[in-house]
């Protein structure tokens, strides 16, 4: 039961990975398993201290959006280079190889001449 580290050190009550530890109140309690983040009521954000004593759960929220932000960022420019890569070699490609009709009519160009040739 982590009531019974109640009033004693932070690194007492966390050694039990199911406790929580609310820094303003002193208290050791068991976390709310049914829900992420402990409930204001039973402790504030600032003062809730979960795995570690020096990690409180805002920091770690602010920590966590900025690093997941951060990444979603660079897979969203990663994309972009990507897709913008892929467009500029399908206009070199396109503007390299001759077109369909370019080579149909090159075709009938050549026809052409070969009958002025034999008249």
């Amino acid at each position: 039961d982590c009531r019974q580290y109640t009033n004693r050190s932070c690194e007492e009550c966390l050694k039990n990975v199911t406790c929580l530890w609310c820094a303003s109140s002193g208290r050791c309690m068991d976390y709310p398993v049914r829900r992420v983040l402990p409930p204001a009521d039973l402790c504030e954000l600032r003062s809730a201290r979960w795995g570690v004593c020096w990690v409180n759960f805002e920091a770690l929220i602010i920590a966590m959006s900025v690093v997941g932000g951060t990444f979603l960022i660079m897979l969203g420019v990663c994309c972009c280079c990507c897709c913008c890569k892929k467009k500029s070699k399908k206009q070199a490609l396109l503007s390299v190889r001759p077109d369909k009709d370019d080579e149909r009519a090159a075709r009938e160009r050549e026809k052409r001449r070969v009958r002025q040739e034999e008249r």
